[in-house]
């Protein structure tokens, strides 16, 4: 195989690949934006539980603070999850 060929050769692939990265990095887009308005749903809902919580701190049952707590873990792993997805 001559130079020409195997940097015709060499090219090609390289554009495959690249065209391949293209593809997938549009679609970790996406998945990730899908990821965050689900996030953005649930931190909307913890917001609203945290606050209720608060505001009848001295009435608010043992299962609401549960589960404000256990929201807020989540969210805090899934954004973790999506910064590490971006890095």
């Amino acid at each position: 195989m001559n130079l020409q060929e195997e940097f015709k050769k060499l090219s090609e692939k390289i554009k495959q690949y690249r065209d391949e990265a293209r593809v997938q990095m549009h679609l970790a887009k996406e998945d990730v934006k899908d990821e965050w308005d689900d996030l953005e749903e649930d931190w909307d809902r913890f917001r609203t539980k945290v606050d209720e919580v608060l505001h009848d701190a001295d009435s608010a049952s043992q299962e609401a603070r549960q589960t404000a707590h256990k929201l807020g873990e989540d969210l805090k792993s899934g954004y973790q999850n999506i910064r590490n997805k971006l890095k």
